[in-house]
């Protein structure tokens, strides 16, 4: 079997050779002068691009906004690096990995969607020619090859504009969910839950733990929505978000000022009583 197949890719290379001979043009100038064109073309677009792009636009240098022109604004609000709002996401040819880390997010899983999966991907498609030795080139008498090519364009295409259409728990987006935890939850007359609601949505809270559906589960934090059933005091809650390593936690940080955070007692209190009220 082995023998024959070295046989057929030796008559193969021989029928290529006289090909070659009989029909073949050598690179210089044939194959090089249709490089250079072809660059060419592509500089020649960039570069009419690139005109569109800046004589379509409003220019503005007073801080504010550009209009945008027919391939977008020349210049975006001033980058605010206090903000806790900002989800920063990749490039658009990047939107299939950063959906498919979405859908392997769990700390155990997560090696799957940064490693294992595209580098057995990958790997396949380097061993390809290896394995398909046949000269067949015919699309209708390759019907495996055309099915695994559909299945993996229609996959990349989905994994595409899921990640181009995912939702970011952003504070600013949390905070308009308050009322509805509120009314849910039971806690709406309550000041003190409702601002330690409001402080839950603002402070990334939602990075690493879910309330109600809403949020990401990362790094194994549990979710919120029943936390409150545990029976702790509200003093209990205030103490653990203060510093939750005296607790044994060293993942989560601390948010008490006399812990390196940003709370006060008051708002650990608020915080507090939230999670006493949450139970589900």
């Amino acid at each position: 079997m082995a023998s024959r197949q070295l046989e057929e890719r030796r008559r193969q290379f021989q029928q290529y050779k006289t090909d070659v001979k009989s029909r073949g043009k050598p690179f210089y100038p044939f194959a090089m002068l249709h490089d250079t064109i072809m660059s060419l073309v592509v500089v020649i677009v960039i570069i009419g691009l690139t005109i569109v792009w800046k004589f379509t636009a409003d220019e503005s240098h007073d801080g504010g906004e550009s209009t945008s022109g027919l391939l977008g604004k020349l210049y975006d609000n001033p980058a605010d690096p206090g903000t806790i709002n900002f989800v920063p996401r990749p490039d658009w040819y990047f939107y299939f990995l950063f959906y498919l880390l979405r859908i392997f997010k769990w700390p155990e899983s997560v090696i799957l969607g940064t490693v294992g999966i595209p580098t057995i991907c990958l790997v396949l498609l380097l061993m390809l020619p290896f394995m398909d030795l046949r000269s067949e080139r015919r699309l209708l008498r390759r019907p495996v090859a055309i099915v695994a090519a559909i299945l993996v364009v229609l996959s990349m295409g989905v994994l595409t504009w899921k990640g181009a259409t995912a939702k970011e728990s952003l504070g600013s987006e949390l905070v308009a969910r308050v009322p509805g935890w509120a009314e849910e939850q039971g806690f709406e007359g309550k000041k003190a839950a409702v601002a330690g609601a409001t402080l839950f949505a603002e402070s990334g809270c939602a990075n690493c733990h879910t309330y109600l559906g809403d949020g990401t589960s990362n790094a194994g934090a549990p979710d919120l929505s029943k936390i409150g059933a545990q029976n702790k005091s509200v003093e209990a809650f205030a103490r653990y978000v203060e510093d939750p390593s005296k607790f044994g936690n060293n993942i989560m940080r601390p948010y008490g000022k006399r812990a390196g955070g940003s709370f006060s007692d008051e708002q650990l209190r608020q915080v507090g009583t939230f999670l006493n009220a949450s139970k589900g």
